[in-house]
């Protein structure tokens, strides 16, 4: 028996997983892999440089997975790892990988600002503020899982 609650529900998860399938298709389009395309975008968001522990918690990725890749990418000349203080690490783009981030993430990034730049300023407000609220109520109800 469904309820309106539960049809909401499947319309929210239909919504978030066509969201991400057209995020997999820009990856595609440029020539990378999800987790490669959400790490540069990362980056990127973050002026450049991010400290590795942000990109795991930012991109949602295994820890695996981000390490690989970075290695992947240092390897290919794109990020180079920092060390700040023990064993805390920045990645950060190379020239190449400034590059490389124009021609990938920063055109996906400026797609985006003119979506939400064609949009109301109460209409993104609204939407942050309920998908912000959405988040907080997850979270806690998550941790309370056994």
């Amino acid at each position: 028996m469904k309820t309106e609650s539960s049809n909401n529900l499947k319309r929210y998860n239909n919504l978030i997983g066509e969201i991400e399938s057209v995020y997999h298709d820009v990856s595609l389009k440029f020539g990378i892999s999800d987790s490669v395309s959400k790490i540069i975008y990362t980056i990127c968001d973050n002026g450049g440089s991010c400290m590795l522990s942000d990109i795991r918690k930012l991109t949602g990725l295994s820890k695996q997975t981000v390490n690989s890749s970075i290695r992947n990418l240092e390897k290919e000349n794109i990020v180079y790892l920092k060390a700040v203080d023990g064993k805390t690490k920045e990645v950060c783009f190379t020239q190449k990988g400034c590059e490389f981030a124009e021609k990938t993430a920063m055109r996906l990034i400026r797609i985006e600002n003119e979506i939400f730049d064609s949009w109301d300023a109460e209409d993104v407000e609204t939407y942050l503020r309920l998908t912000d609220r959405f988040l907080m109520c997850l979270t806690d109800k998550a941790d309370g899982l056994q």
